[in-house]
């Protein structure tokens, strides 16, 4: 007879996933932050380039983020998934790496 994993054990992996997403978008959202800065000294065409790849980026990483906290919701609302829990970390991972793939930084 097969045995079930207890449903206390359930919560286990959307807590860790809790506790890796959060710090890490809210370390790839201070990074996103910053990034114009990269540019400060930037002039004519160059900050012109910077300036459209951000354009772009932003709102993209930005919506990484968002599916990335709608994926940590979805991996707490029962039943429990750890397919999600493990997906909304990764999310996080991805937009930070499309973000600074996007961005032209001089």
């Amino acid at each position: 007879m097969p045995t079930n994993p207890t449903p206390t054990a359930s919560w286990i992996p959307a807590l860790l996933s809790t506790l890796v997403t959060l710090p890490l978008a809210l370390v790839s959202l201070f990074y996103a932050g910053l990034s114009p800065m990269a540019c400060d000294s930037c002039n004519g065409a160059e900050a012109d380039r910077f300036d459209a790849s951000f354009d772009l980026a932003f709102p993209l990483f930005g919506a990484g983020l968002l599916l990335a906290v709608v994926l940590l919701i979805a991996a707490w609302a029962p039943p429990r998934r750890p397919v999600l829990a493990l997906a909304a970390p990764l999310t996080v991972v991805f937009s930070a790496l499309l973000f600074m793939g996007i961005l032209d930084t001089p």
